[in-house]
């Protein structure tokens, strides 16, 4: 479950970076340059905890959490603290 959930986590990770990466300029010397507008909200973002998000904003946050529980319910079983439970 460890690798199945590290896979996701990554895969996560690699869709975020893929929309960085298309959202930069890229400079003459291959530098890959934020706007000014992302970083600003990025920023707002990542100051406030999840109940203060917009529930657009929240959203997004909800389709991540909807693939780790895919991932849990795919699985007979799970692991929670020192024990496992089924779905």
């Amino acid at each position: 479950m460890k690798e199945k959930l590290a896979a996701l986590q990554h895969d996560i990770w690699s869709h975020w970076m893929r929309y960085l990466f298309s959202c930069c300029k890229k400079s003459n010397s291959g530098n890959l340059i934020i706007p000014k507008d992302k970083v600003n909200h990025w920023k707002r973002q990542v100051s406030l905890k999840y109940d203060k998000l917009s529930e657009k904003e929240k959203d997004n946050d909800r389709d991540q959490a909807d693939k780790i529980l895919k991932l849990f319910k795919s699985s007979s079983k799970y692991f929670l603290g020192k024990r496992y439970y089924q779905l």
